[in-house]
């Protein structure tokens, strides 16, 4: 775990978190700042700082995210319109470097998204 990452202090119960789900490797939690009105950030508990340091032992681990979004999705009742975001690096808007999915909802959405 990153002695600095606020990611990471919430999964060990450090900082709070209106958690919506959570097995063994992920957990998920309602963001503090949405950009729409059912908005959930969707975490690893292992570290990993951003999609580009995923390694091959983690392919499991990145499924078990988008299951949790499946999941998720059911119990918020949006399986029918949601979207997936993640960023990869500061120009791509990252701004907290653990990976992480927001799951956003209950809003339209448009395209291209940035």
């Amino acid at each position: 775990m990153a002695t600095d990452c606020i990611f990471c202090d919430i999964v060990a119960g450090i900082r709070p978190a209106t958690k919506v789900y959570e097995t063994e490797k992920v957990l998920a939690f309602r963001d503090t700042q949405p950009v729409a009105p059912t908005h959930i950030l969707i975490v690893p508990k292992k570290h990993i700082a951003r999609i580009a340091d995923i390694e091959t032992d983690d392919a499991s681990l990145m499924g078990e995210l988008l299951l949790a979004a499946k999941v998720i999705a059911g119990q918020e009742g949006v399986s029918d319109g949601f979207r997936l975001v993640v960023n990869n690096g500061p120009s791509a808007g990252q701004s907290i470097f653990h990976i992480h999915l927001h799951l956003l909802a209950d809003r339209r959405m448009s395209w291209p998204p940035g």
